[in-house]
């Protein structure tokens, strides 16, 4: 029987801190009752203590969102997590994210301090997170870059003092997939109450490797994944949301599924673009202007003969606009005679074939050959083949 992965969505939280890209109450509390109808098992509403904003609006994610689980983030500090707690003492289903830095680089030179001494940090944040919710989210920040021997020591301790899901953040994108993939393995095979929790994926994208690593994590045996939509995210950005959900949808064999409502990808793609002022690349998967257009003649006469030659999704299923034919000086005949037609004119094979040789100059000299350019060449060429 096919296992879900829990989608932890932390656009509000890490994806708003890219620069530029802050929201206010109003706005946060739109995007995560549309994240809650999209599906997303749990939402990180913010970091309640960082700011009075940042509390004001996990106290509002927490009053509207209904069933899904609502997160605050904080440090291993007391203080911080009662200021959490306080933030979701209105939330359904209310969840505290606590914890510390487990590498060298953090223990040595960010704290100034000893293993032991994290090790009991993190056990003692857990249980005064305890104190206030069944549901404690333990992150081993570095985990990419901890030796996995002290890591499982740290998640065996921190699940005894109660943590329900540990999160192995490969916070600099430093690891390779087949790294990541086999800490998480190793925690799951050298953990003596792992199955007591459930380990979570967050993955940074630095070096791109963001949603490989974060796939690579589920099948180690993960089965939470932290993301956000367009990978917006400190840096290089986090592994983006409709990325792993559509990994998961193509590729059955994995076993996973999601509860990601895949129709709703774009339109909310759209929609945290335009809110949080950050563009989306047109070559990013699924939800990029071009993921679903093929310029290439090679390319368009596969697809105009059968579009999964070189489609593997098919725009309805993620909320596209369609499959776009474009026309460039690399485009074909087939590509060209199937645009005409869309526009009205009926053409036979020989009329396209001296079309295109028209066609070709035109393409040459601009980008992309748009419809009141065909309708030119029509016109130049033979004004009665207009059918329509």
């Amino acid at each position: 029987m096919d296992q879900q992965v829990f989608i932890f969505d932390t656009t509000l939280r890490d994806g708003e801190q890219v620069p530029g890209c802050k929201l206010n109450t109003k706005e946060k509390l739109e995007l995560a009752l549309k994240l809650e109808t999209l599906g997303v098992d749990i939402i990180e509403a913010g970091f309640p203590i960082s700011s009075p904003g940042d509390f004001e609006s996990v106290t509002q994610i927490s009053k509207a969102i209904q069933n899904t689980v609502v997160c605050g983030l904080s440090r291993a500090v007391e203080k911080d997590i009662e200021v959490a707690a306080q933030a979701l003492k209105y939330a359904k289903r209310p969840r505290i994210h606590t914890g510390i830095g487990t590498s060298d680089f953090h223990i040595k030179s960010k704290f100034n301090t000893t293993k032991e001494e994290i090790l009991q940090r993190a056990v003692q944040a857990v249980k005064w997170a305890r104190k206030f919710t069944d549901d404690v989210e333990f992150y081993a920040e570095d985990a990419g870059r901890t030796g996995n021997e002290y890591l499982a020591r740290v998640i065996e301790a921190v699940i005894k003092a109660g943590a329900t899901v540990v999160n192995i953040p490969d916070t600099t994108g430093y690891c390779l997939p087949d790294q990541y993939g086999e800490k998480i393995a190793f925690l799951k095979n050298n953990v003596s109450n792992i199955d007591k929790a459930v380990i979570s994926c967050h993955c940074h994208n630095d070096l791109g490797l963001a949603t490989a690593n974060s796939i690579s994590g589920v099948i180690g045996g993960a089965r939470q994944i932290e993301c956000t939509i367009n990978g917006l995210g400190e840096r290089a950005g986090n592994t983006a949301l409709e990325e792993v959900v559509m990994v998961i949808k193509q590729h059955k064999h994995l076993g996973l599924f999601t509860n990601i409502d895949t129709k709703m990808l774009n339109p909310l793609s759209r929609e945290v673009a335009e809110t949080m002022r950050v563009g989306v690349q047109p070559n990013k998967a699924i939800v990029g202007a071009n993921a679903f257009s093929h310029s290439s003649g090679i390319h368009q006469d596969g697809f105009l003969k059968d579009s999964l030659t070189y489609e593997i999704i098919n725009p309805d299923e993620v909320g596209a606009d369609g499959s776009r034919i474009v026309l460039t000086a690399r485009s074909g005949r087939s590509a060209l005679a199937y645009r005409f037609q869309k526009i009205g004119y009926d053409y036979t094979r020989n009329d396209i074939d001296t079309l295109y040789q028209s066609f070709l100059q035109v393409a040459d000299k601009i980008k992309e050959v748009q419809e009141d350019d065909l309708h030119a060449l029509a016109k130049a060429y033979k004004p009665e083949s207009i059918t329509a």
